[in-house]
């Protein structure tokens, strides 16, 4: 097994929640990997794994009371706090969330958080209605403006017995966030980056919908691969039946106002890459009851045009992106449209694609691309949405590296 975490050292701070299991996995596949773990549990996660458990897998102390004497005269939390490479907090609870946007150190967790000088990736876990709550989401936006990193959460079944976001990532997926940290030498780290997936799907009524035929496999893809390279990775998605790319923070969204809302969220960025498939037209107004079939005269839907995100993002007089590259998906004079799209949206680069019936792009592996940029066009032969995504993501590092 390729030891992809030698020499680094991890602090883990476990918070209560039932997802706290689950860090037992990911100690070990860090260890695997040849780092160091060394562990900080809070009162409540004492609940859910026991210190003997963790102290084994981890092979080293359990820290847990913040007024532990023989602790301070051994380490100290300031040095605890400071001799890790990357702090990481899982399961990252609403509680503590709220806490470390707020400043608050009431514990020896807390405190670590406070005190440290080194980067923090969380891995959200709660349940779905504490997630979507207006105070954690408000909670996010400091942390992510202070620079710490997400991971999940992801979507499914809970402890509780509901059905939503709020699932902690799975251990492979925090360890591959953690690896794509690591990756001092990655032509992408230390940057930003914004991806859009999916299609928007706009209500008609509670039952009814437009939407388009996007997969999000395309736009999965490139974050994926940014996140490979070493970028902190925001993928906003439409509904899809895609999983969540690893090392990826993934917001989902149906809407494309709830699609702008939250790229504006994740801003700043130095890179936006818009390879959704936005829902031009929106219903003007939706009912909140179905509307009812009345044969032979079938209803009038009035439509409302949709933001633009990409030529909002484009466009925008602040937090530009110093790179956004949009795609257009088209039927005929591909190149042409394209070359007109990137004029008309003030984007960067455009990747234009050729969806016609009977082309497979939509829902498919494979894509024939059109590189649009203000020298040209260039076109790359077929090859699989994951090779498209690779490729892209070296144009995208090369360019940061080198704007020129």
């Amino acid at each position: 097994m390729s030891k992809t975490l030698t020499g680094k050292r991890i602090l883990l701070l476990i918070a209560g929640g039932i997802a706290a299991y689950k860090c037992l996995e990911l100690i070990r596949r860090v260890k695997q990997r040849g780092g160091a773990v060394r562990c900080v549990l809070t009162k409540a996660a004492a609940e859910f794994v026991t210190p003997l458990s963790v102290s084994a897998l981890s092979e080293d102390k359990v820290y847990g009371a913040l007024f532990d004497l023989t602790a301070e005269n051994e380490i100290g939390h300031i040095r605890l706090s400071r001799e890790a490479d990357l702090v990481v907090v899982a399961p990252a609870t609403a509680d503590i969330l709220a806490k470390m946007a707020g400043g608050i150190a009431d514990d020896l967790a807390t405190t670590l958080l406070l005190a440290t000088d080194k980067d923090v990736l969380v891995a959200p876990a709660m349940n779905v209605r504490m997630w979507t709550h207006a105070a954690t989401q408000a909670n996010l936006r400091i942390l992510r403006a202070r620079g710490v990193r997400l991971v999940g959460p992801n979507e499914g079944d809970m402890a509780c017995g509901e059905f939503g976001e709020g699932r902690m990532a799975e251990p492979h997926e925090i360890l591959a966030a953690i690896e794509a940290y690591f990756r001092a030498d990655a032509p992408l780290s230390g940057r930003r980056a914004l991806v859009t997936s999916g299609p928007t799907v706009e209500p008609i009524d509670p039952v009814r919908y437009l939407a388009n035929r996007s997969s999000g496999r395309q736009g999965h893809a490139i974050a994926a691969a940014l996140a490979r390279m070493g970028a902190d990775c925001v993928l906003v998605s439409g509904p899809t039946a895609l999983a969540d790319p690893p090392g990826v923070s993934v917001v989902k969204i149906e809407t494309a106002r709830d699609m702008l809302a939250a790229c504006q969220s994740a801003l700043p960025v130095d890179v936006a890459v818009c390879a959704a498939a936005v829902s031009d037209w929106r219903p003007a107004e939706t009912p909140t009851g179905k509307i009812k079939k009345t044969k032979g005269a079938p209803p009038e839907v009035k439509l409302a045009e949709n933001p633009d995100i990409l030529e909002t993002l484009s466009r925008a007089a602040n937090r530009r992106p110093r790179l956004v590259v949009g795609f257009a998906a088209e039927t005929d004079h591909v190149t042409d449209n394209a070359v007109k799209k990137r004029a008309a949206k003030g984007c960067d680069w455009i990747l234009a694609n050729d969806v016609s019936p009977g082309t497979g792009t939509f829902g498919g592996d494979d894509n024939t691309i059109h590189f649009v940029t203000a020298s040209g066009v260039e076109d790359w032969p077929k090859m699989s949405k994951d090779d498209v995504a690779a490729r892209l993501a070296e144009r995208i590092a090369g360019f940061l590296q080198n704007p020129a």
